[in-house]
């Protein structure tokens, strides 16, 4: 059947897409672009046809969930940081099959989880800031789920990571990348200081923390990984609590994990966040 052909870890902040316009910014996060231009190149020399984003913008209280639309076609601005993205168009397609069939494997494995294929849901800039990179062409059909969840165990999000892997697997014929959408670190920088910390983590013992988690992902320390992001997620304030990062170990295999990460774009501040563009190579 289906195959899971390139897993990564990205970044989606919003100075990238003040990166392109002229003033003082311009050209900032070149490095980040370029990180999400590659993955888009590698996605198309694997025959990737439907991109699945695990996205820290869309926040959940209670299930898993899956914008599951035949088609997104907006102007986006937002409302978190509206003078970093303004009046942003997009479109893109859907891959309702997908969307489904994710949903199905994981209620078979008692995940609760929906997919939204009527619906009025917009996609959030943690889905919309990378596709901007890396299917302006429209070329990937999209899938977004839910990864700010704020009453889930890390657990349960590995668990529809695999589900996601069992429905391209066995109940979809195609070829699907997922993309872990959202920072290490995500301490913003603070009221009043921001400016400074355009291009700088917010503490030093957050970058410290952040440099040693790139670390073990380069040597394949799954296991250590596994054991101590609950407490990874909560003491370095990681982004949507780090469900992106434990969907995408649940397809990877979560601790059974092998791989040792391909980093793209070399660990950066911004605003105060770690961030980072890492492949995730399939074992």
């Amino acid at each position: 059947m289906g195959d899971i052909a390139l897993a990564a870890k990205i970044t989606h902040v919003p100075s990238m897409y003040l990166s392109e316009m002229d003033g003082p910014h311009k050209g900032c996060r070149e490095a980040a672009i370029e990180g999400h231009r590659e993955i888009s190149r590698r996605c198309r020399e694997l025959g990737v046809d439907t991109i699945v984003v695990f996205d820290t913008h869309w926040l959940v209280n209670s299930g898993y969930h899956i914008n599951n639309a035949p088609h997104f076609k907006g102007v986006y601005t937002s409302n978190e940081l509206p003078h970093f993205i303004k009046n942003m168009p997009y479109e893109y397609d859907g891959n309702t099959a997908l969307g489904q069939a994710i949903a199905d494997s994981a209620v078979a494995t008692g995940v609760n989880a929906r997919a939204h294929s009527d619906t009025t849901l917009a996609l959030e800039y943690g889905t919309l800031v990378p596709l901007r990179y890396m299917n302006a062409d429209r070329r990937f059909k999209v899938v977004s789920i839910s990864a700010l969840c704020t009453v889930h165990d890390l657990t349960d999000s590995g668990r529809l990571g695999a589900a996601v892997r069992d429905a391209v697997e066995n109940h979809y014929d195609g070829k699907v990348a997922v993309l872990a959408s959202g920072s290490l670190s995500h301490r913003f920088a603070q009221n009043g200081v921001s400016e400074q910390f355009l291009h700088k983590v917010w503490s030093p013992m957050l970058e410290h923390m952040d440099h040693e988690v790139v670390r073990m992902w380069e040597r394949g320390d799954w296991a250590e990984f596994v054991a101590m992001l609950p407490e990874y997620a909560e003491k370095c304030h990681g982004e949507g609590f780090m469900h992106d990062t434990a969907m995408l170990l649940g397809v990877m295999g979560w601790d059974q994990y092998r791989g040792k990460v391909e980093v793209l774009t070399p660990y950066f501040g911004s605003s105060g966040t770690g961030q980072i563009n890492a492949i995730f190579p399939l074992v």
